[in-house]
């Protein structure tokens, strides 16, 4: 594992494309201004110890050289050891419906993205709390085992979609029958289950599985996204829109909030619906419950010692700058005489 110390040094490397695009631009103005003072084949013979390879490769020397002091300037750092580190917190899973119904744009921008935007911000509350993923449409997977890594948690919720389930529906059953055995049973921590759905095409049944799974000491809480109007289901193709979808009377599907499936749930679950439209409201009622939640102690792996790697990247830019010093731009004679450029 690796650690960024000071990323903000990355802006530098806007200065190495100006640097390139200087040296292009002044590469066009020297062959315009040759071409105004004469013909540049008879240029090239009156300069014939002259490489048109050499000052390309300096130039890349320096760049390259460049590039590797400013990530010298940025510090990464490579974990070493692997330990094991007492922590305090909770397990947190989210349920995630990827359905199609999760589509709709009755929420803006769909409400896929908008379950998204709420599972992302309380993951950015969360301290030391472990955090899972399960989605599910047709049936549940899990996408993300119980982890401390919050940055990987966010980078694969970006990534869930109705295309990665094979098939549609809104197996809530599956969903927390998965639960049962996602949590991390070494630990006996605080344990809480975030189904955010929809509510449609609900299975029978559900409301007993939640009723089930508090005897493993999971609580459930429901939030329900999407409006009691509804919206249609867009059909898109690479992002290019096809129309909606329609039932076996050619009649556009029109998919509603299901809030009395989604309380049923969370009132078995020994949880609360909460309505997850207004995004600023569902974080703060969550971060609150989180912080009241008693937090146990686990042990989980990390890794630790991290050392700094700048020096390889001071050492390998300034060769590279060294090289571009000591290259002349004159042909080589060894080299000539081997013409891999093309230099005769």
């Amino acid at each position: 594992m690796y650690q960024i110390e000071e990323p903000k040094y990355f802006y530098l490397f806007i200065a190495i494309a100006v640097l390139v695009l200087f040296y292009f631009l002044n590469w066009f103005w020297k062959v315009k201004k040759q071409k105004e003072f004469g013909d540049l084949k008879l240029l090239n013979q009156l300069s014939p110890q002259k490489s048109v390879f050499k000052p390309a490769l300096k130039m890349i020397f320096v760049l390259i050289g460049l590039s590797l002091l400013i990530i010298a300037m940025v510090n990464p750092k490579m974990g070493t050891q692997l330990k094991s580190v007492k922590r305090q917190g909770v397990d947190i899973v989210f349920a995630l419906d990827v359905s199609k119904s999760m589509l709709s744009e009755d929420i803006a921008p769909t409400r896929l993205e908008k379950s998204k935007q709420i599972i992302s911000k309380i993951i950015d509350k969360l301290g030391s709390d472990r955090v899972g993923i399960i989605i599910y449409a047709g049936n549940a997977y899990p996408l993300l085992p119980i982890t401390t890594d919050h940055g990987a948690a966010k980078m694969f919720l970006q990534n869930a979609g109705p295309d990665m389930v094979s098939s549609q529906g809104t197996a809530i059953n599956e969903a927390l029958e998965l639960s049962k055995t996602f949590f991390d049973d070494d630990t006996q921590t605080n344990r809480f289950l975030f189904v955010i759905s929809d509510g449609e095409d609900h299975e029978e049944n559900s409301s007993n599985i939640a009723e089930e799974i508090v005897d493993l000491g999971i609580r459930t809480y429901t939030i329900g996204v999407g409006t009691n109007k509804g919206g249609p289901i867009p059909i898109k193709n690479k992002g290019k829109f096809l129309g909606y979808k329609k039932d076996n009377k050619d009649e556009v599907v029109i998919t509603k909030l299901n809030v009395e499936t989604l309380k049923d749930i969370a009132k078995k679950g020994d949880g609360k619906y909460i309505y997850g439209n207004k995004t600023s409201k569902t974080i703060e009622y969550v971060e609150e419950l989180l912080l009241k939640a008693d937090k146990k102690e686990f042990e989980t792996k990390q890794f630790s010692d991290y050392k700094d790697q700048f020096q390889w990247f001071v050492g390998f830019g300034l060769l590279f700058l060294v090289l571009d010093v000591f290259l002349l731009s004159k042909k080589t004679k060894w080299v000539q005489k081997l013409n891999l450029f093309n230099e005769r």
